[in-house]
């Protein structure tokens, strides 16, 4: 029996009687070995699942292992227990409950991807969906009865109609001409790199979510939605300290917002989701606005009665088309530019072939791709060197009871992909922290075994699959491609011209992570290049006039911290 649960087996009358009959010290005693022997007792029950599922630290009482996560970067910490328990798989106490770690590619493909049918649940997530995102959103939903896996079922395949393989060959007109105004604007303003990758990742989705694009990098939807993107991942990664602590005492979560200092950071006002309250009008607005009948929000609005749509379901559904391609996309390209900066050998044959298939008259488009092997892989070893969603996304959570290698997984037991550990095993990808694309090369020496075509993991597993990654890796290649094809990623100067270092280890701690802000020098390759990015620059803008257009609406009028 859990401790908050012990009082309320108590009456307050028969406390108050106990007291009136035996007197205060002997119920207080009562009270006391009442609470040890639950206590005890659900130690007993932890220690027993201990003995039967993988290996890991002991936890103690009611607390577990809480409190010796890092204070920073745990897939770090989770890697080196994989190492030293010479297992990939881990068991982690957060309070009473246990999360198991896998830590090795051949394991995740066999549990996560082989047994998707088993691991295809959420588990209850107090802080990121309860207090949050709500546990009805696709990302977070739980699927152990049939009523869920029905609804599962409806939102994924409405997901996948907006951006599933299929459809996102439709985008590529735009997506590519939203690539072209990122290098226009990088011959203009070189330093803003950042909030290029912003406006360009954002516009995309916006375009598709709603027919608008977002031209400037200032733009509330940008600087909001993606600060919020990032509050959301900071929430989500296990933690010693409020928020977070609400996992290993989720009793907490129960006590009223007004006289619970430790709820603050988890984006509620009055009780409520606002920012479901603000996708949901971007949403509707979209809807009711002429033209661009092909938008993700009027299909939304148009399946809806077939569906059985709630508005909170519309909300989720738009809402997570920014989760999906916003955040996550511009961090990928601003750790492509990172790993340009830091392994400058790897740009000499991307210029090769990039010379030779495209020539400097034109940038590269997607037809290109068969015949840029190395570009290809570059891209490739972009998503597997820093991915962005370092611990595979949400965690997954099996509907039944399983066993693997002898170890048991319990029936909605937290089940964590550590990308980190699963991209940096020497095993398959040696001196891991090097940039070196032609490990994906068929036939380099560099080259290893990987379970799966793509040779990464960025996007998660299974049923659970990041459901924009068709639209990220289309978008990715084709503007890395761009990247390569057009400019010189060099070291920035200081004032005294002394080069400026970057730090490959100096990125954020949260669940999408980033690199933390680095200065480099981007130069057109040469003036032939320069005009063909002006001149196709100028076309693409033309082009994308169709989607110029202003909401109403801001973040900041619904959502709070």
């Amino acid at each position: 029996m859990a401790v908050e649960q012990i009082f309320g087996t108590l009456p307050l009358h028969y406390v108050q009687h106990g007291i009136s009959k035996y007197g205060t010290g002997t119920v207080i005693m009562a009270l006391v070995v009442t609470v040890v022997a639950a206590v005890l007792a659900d130690y007993a029950r932890m220690l027993y699942l201990r003995s039967k599922m993988p290996p890991g630290p002991l936890p103690l009482p009611i607390i577990g292992n809480t409190f010796s996560l890092p204070d920073k970067k745990p897939w770090l910490y989770f890697e080196k227990l994989s190492k030293q328990y010479n297992n990939p798989l881990i068991t982690f106490w957060i309070g009473r409950h246990p999360t198991v770690w896998i830590n090795d590619a051949w394991t995740a493909n066999e549990l996560l991807d082989k047994r998707a049918g088993i691991y295809c649940s959420r588990p209850r997530m107090v802080v990121f969906a309860e207090l949050r995102a709500g546990q009805n959103n696709l990302v977070n939903m739980i699927t152990t009865t049939p009523a869920q896996r029905d609804r599962f079922r409806i939102q994924r395949k409405l997901m996948h109609q907006g951006v599933g393989i299929q459809q996102v060959q439709r985008y590529r007109s735009f997506q590519n001409d939203e690539s072209k105004v990122v290098a226009y604007d990088l011959l203009k303003n070189p330093e803003d790199y950042v909030a290029h990758f912003e406006r360009y990742a954002t516009s995309v989705v916006s375009i598709i979510g709603f027919g608008r694009r977002v031209g400037d990098p200032q733009d509330p939807i940008i600087t909001e939605v993606i600060q919020v993107m990032h509050l959301a991942a900071d929430l989500n990664v296990p933690g010693k300290t409020f928020p977070m602590l609400m996992e290993t005492f989720p009793i907490l979560a129960k006590v009223p917002d007004a006289i619970a200092p430790w709820k603050r950071g988890v984006g509620r006002k009055n009780g409520s989701h606002r920012g479901q309250d603000f996708f949901y009008s971007l949403a509707h607005e979209a809807a009711t606005q002429p033209g661009h009948d092909d938008c993700y929000a009027k299909h939304l609005f148009k399946a809806a009665p077939q569906y059985n749509l709630r508005p909170q379901e519309i909300s989720a559904l738009a809402g997570n088309l920014f989760g999906a391609g916003s955040d996550t996309s511009s961090s990928t390209l601003i750790t492509a530019i990172l790993a340009m900066r830091a392994f400058p050998e790897t740009l000499l044959p991307a210029w090769e072939e990039l010379d030779r298939v495209v020539g400097s008259e034109r940038s590269p488009t997607f037809t290109d791709d068969a015949s840029l092997p190395y570009v290809r892989a570059f891209v490739k070893e972009v998503f597997r060197w820093r991915s962005v969603a370092i611990i595979g996304g949400q965690p997954h959570a099996p509907v039944q009871d399983d066993y693997y290698n002898g170890y048991l997984i319990p029936k909605m037991t937290w089940v964590q992909g550590n990308v980190w550990a699963i991209h940096h095993n020497e095993r398959e990808f040696p001196e891991p922290d090097r940039f070196n694309p032609k490990r994906f090369l068929k036939g380099d020496e560099a080259s290893r075994p990987f379970p799966g075509e793509r040779g990464y993991m960025t996007f998660g597993w299974g049923r659970r699959v990041c459901s924009g990654q068709a639209l990220a890796e289309q978008g990715t290649w084709v503007t890395v491609a761009r990247l390569l094809w057009g400019f010189k990623i060099e070291p920035a100067v200081d004032e005294k011209g002394n080069e400026i270092p970057v730090d490959i280890f100096a990125y954020t701690n949260g669940l999408n992570m980033r690199p933390q802000p680095f200065k480099v020098k981007i130069t057109p390759r040469s003036e032939a290049i320069r005009q063909t990015i002006i001149r196709e620059g100028e076309q693409a803008l033309a082009d994308l006039a169709q989607y110029e257009g202003e909401t109403k609406y801001r973040m900041s009028t619904f959502y709070t911290k």
